[in-house]
């Protein structure tokens, strides 16, 4: 994959934070930041986020994450909505990294092109260069729909319009699945007493933010909801060395 201008490219910084610590940051992003539009219109001001992750059967995006390799590549199809129809909008996406930068390739299909694509290895359409590189890269490392990770989001923006995002992640958790929306998915936990914080910005953090980091004693930690379901889900690939509820 070739890489993406340098203005694509970003920061996303993650901490896994308890409920003290949530109230805290949340309190602090008031007089900066404000709930973004897709919070505000949902139940609870939290989203449904619902990814099924790619992988082949040796694991390969898996053992290329843990090893932290260069230009590692995640294929994710991803819905905003638990209402199973054809219609639904369901998002295509290929992430890589490049250090502790990132950048996503994205098209949005309609859920009936997404099934026909998970069924088929194949898109209805291929003339979108995302659809047409994520079919090449399914063929060619031989993917297949592994793990389903879902949770709520909490999103908020910059009340002065700037370039960086703050989101809190509830109620994280997997599932093997080989479907967008499986009829009776095993579910596991990740973290269950804890929320995922991230930033995620093109330069550097605002000073306020990063002093509010400081102050709350927050640690950066790698926190992949891909890998983590890997290691919930398929226990004859590797053993967890984190714990969870």
């Amino acid at each position: 994959m070739n890489y993406a201008p340098e203005n694509l490219w970003r920061y996303e910084l993650k901490y896994r934070i308890n409920m003290w610590q949530y109230n805290q940051v949340k309190l602090a992003l008031v007089p900066h930041m404000k709930m973004d539009s897709y919070s505000l219109r949902a139940p609870g001001r939290k989203y449904l986020v619902r990814s099924l992750y790619y992988d082949s059967p040796d694991y390969l995006s898996y053992r290329e994450k843990i090893n932290g390799d260069f230009g590692r590549i995640k294929f994710r199809l991803r819905t905003y909505t638990d209402n199973v129809n054809e219609a639904a909008p369901v998002r295509v996406e290929m992430k890589t990294r490049r250090g502790n930068t990132m950048v996503k390739y994205a098209t949005f299909v309609v859920a009936a092109e997404c099934e026909e694509f998970i069924r088929r290895r194949h898109w209805p359409n291929t003339e979108h260069p995302v659809l047409s590189e994520f079919e090449r890269l399914a063929i060619v490392r031989n993917l297949e729909p592994k793990i389903l990770v879902e949770y709520r989001r909490e999103g908020y923006t910059p009340r002065d319009k700037s370039g960086y995002r703050v989101t809190f992640d509830h109620w994280v958790h997997s599932a093997a699945s080989d479907s967008l929306y499986p009829s009776t998915p095993w579910f596991r936990k990740h973290y269950a007493n804890e929320i995922i914080l991230e930033i995620k910005c093109r330069d550097q953090r605002p000073a306020w933010l990063a002093n509010l980091i400081l102050s709350c004693g927050l640690k950066f930690t790698a926190n992949s909801k891909f890998c983590q379901g890997i290691e919930l889900a398929c226990p004859d690939v590797v053993t967890p060395i984190w714990s969870y509820a």
